[in-house]
């Protein structure tokens, strides 16, 4: 299948579980891709973009690293689909029979530091809860806490799998979220995360790269 192509229009993990559709990420929150971004498939990137985005470790401890200071995640959409083919998008996460019942989740996050306050990542994230224990999918589901750090607290058996380095062409909306001009490049990355041996989690992780290397 070429990179970044449609699979089918039901958005689910890839039935593959060796790579991430990017347009199918794409379409969960967009129906005009530029709006966000322009995507080309890379081999290599830049720096700092290589040393933040090209590795097989959580994305959550890498950006930490690399700013020098915690970051915390701003959950800006949201989308939970049903076994029985309901979506929605917002679900309350104070009623758990709503969450239990979530067949797939998507949102559209960023990330941002806690002391200087710098949006320092933006992402979408789609996941199969019945790939995770309860406990932590409901962690993972409030939107309190980034994902890395969820899995990594509740020492989650976990492989994070680099699939593909893209050239991202800023749209208005990724502007707006990472503080950018219409039409800067940045770099970003579409990954997979396995929880207990099983495909669970897709990403596409989109770095501003600003800051020191520490």
């Amino acid at each position: 299948m070429p990179p970044g192509s449609p699979s089918s229009d039901v958005e689910t993990l890839s039935e593959s579980g060796e790579q991430v559709d990017l347009k199918s990420l794409l379409r969960e929150f967009y129906s005009d891709f530029s709006e966000l971004a322009e995507f080309e498939l890379v081999t290599d990137i830049p720096e700092p973009f290589d040393t933040l985005l090209n590795h097989q470790s959580h994305m959550t401890v890498t950006v930490e690293h690399y700013h020098g200071e915690p970051v915390d995640v701003a959950v800006h959409r949201r989308r939970n689909r049903f076994r029985d083919g309901r979506v929605a998008q917002a679900v309350d996460v104070a009623k758990p029979e709503e969450l239990d019942a979530t067949e797939a989740y998507t949102r559209e996050i960023t990330l941002v530091t806690q002391d200087t306050q710098r949006v320092v990542q933006h992402g979408i994230v789609r996941l199969d809860p019945s790939a995770l224990s309860r406990s932590v999918w409901h962690q993972i589901a409030s939107g309190e806490i980034p994902l890395g750090r969820v899995l990594i607290e509740n020492n989650v058996l976990r492989q994070v799998q680099l699939c593909r380095l893209w050239k991202v062409t800023a749209g208005q909306r990724l502007a707006e979220f990472l503080n950018l001009n219409v039409g800067d490049v940045v770099y970003g990355r579409t990954a997979l995360i396995r929880c207990d041996h099983r495909p669970a989690i897709e990403l596409l992780e989109i770095v501003r790269g600003n800051g020191p290397i520490g």
